[in-house]
C-alpha cells in the first residue's frame, strides 16, 4: 500500500502538466473554450506576433464579432469562419498595432483547413491582432488560391486541438450579414 501512495503523486503531477511540442493557447469565452496548438517552426514571425498580443493581456474582454456561414457561401463545402480579436472592444490599441510580415500558406505548408487558425489582413503585411478559424475546407484562402484579390492568401499559424464544437456553436449565433447580432465575449486568451 506504501508504493500506491508513492507513485500517486508523480502520477497525478505528471497527468496534470501537458508536455506538448508546440504552444497551446486557450481561448476562453462566454460560449465556451477552444484549445488551439499553433506551429512556431512553420510561421514562426505570425505565432510569435499573436503569443506577444497573448502575454500583453491585448485579447482580455475581447470578442468573436464576424461570422461566415455555409448558406451565404457559394461553394456547399465551405461552411465558414468566425473571426475575432480587439477591433470591436480596443480599437485604440488596434490600430497602433504595427503590421505582421505576411507568412504564406506556400511559405508554411500549412492550409486553411477546419479549425485553422489564421490572421486577417486586408493588404500583405497589414494583418495584426484580428484572426479567423476555419469552419469546413476553407482552402481557398490559401497562397495561390482566388480567396484573395492578391493571390497571397492569409497566414495561418495554427489549429483548434480542442473545441471545434465551441466553434461551431459561435457560428450558429444569430447575425446578419458579416456580422453577430451580440458580438461573442471573448474573456482572455491564456498559454497553457
Amino acid at each position: 500500500m506504501k508504493r500506491l501512495y508513492f507513485f500517486l503523486p508523480v502520477i497525478l503531477f505528471s497527468c496534470s502538466q501537458p508536455a506538448y511540442k508546440n504552444p497551446h493557447v486557450l481561448i476562453e469565452t462566454r460560449l465556451g473554450d477552444i484549445e488551439v496548438e499553433l506551429f512556431p517552426e512553420k510561421a514562426p514571425v505570425t505565432v510569435g506576433s499573436f503569443l506577444s498580443y497573448v502575454d500583453s493581456g491585448y485579447y482580455t474582454n475581447s470578442s468573436f464579432y464576424r461570422v461566415l456561414k455555409a448558406d451565404e457561401l457559394p461553394n456547399p463545402n465551405n461552411t465558414g469562419i468566425v473571426q475575432g480579436g480587439i477591433w470591436q472592444t480596443k480599437p485604440g490599441l488596434k490600430v497602433k498595432l504595427p503590421g505582421i510580415k505576411h507568412e504564406t500558406t506556400a511559405q508554411t505548408g500549412l492550409s486553411h483547413q477546419s479549425g485553422t487558425i489564421s490572421l486577417a489582413r486586408t493588404t500583405p503585411g497589414s494583418a495584426s491582432s484580428e484572426f479567423f478559424i476555419c469552419i469546413g475546407d476553407q482552402s481557398p484562402l490559401d497562397s495561390g488560391r482566388r480567396g484573395t484579390e492578391d493571390g497571397q492568401g492569409f497566414a495561418a499559424f495554427g489549429k483548434v486541438f480542442k473545441g471545434m464544437a465551441i466553434v461551431r456553436k459561435i457560428q450558429e449565433q444569430k447575425s446578419h450579414g458579416d456580422k453577430f447580432d451580440e458580438k461573442i465575449d471573448i474573456y482572455k486568451i491564456r498559454r497553457l
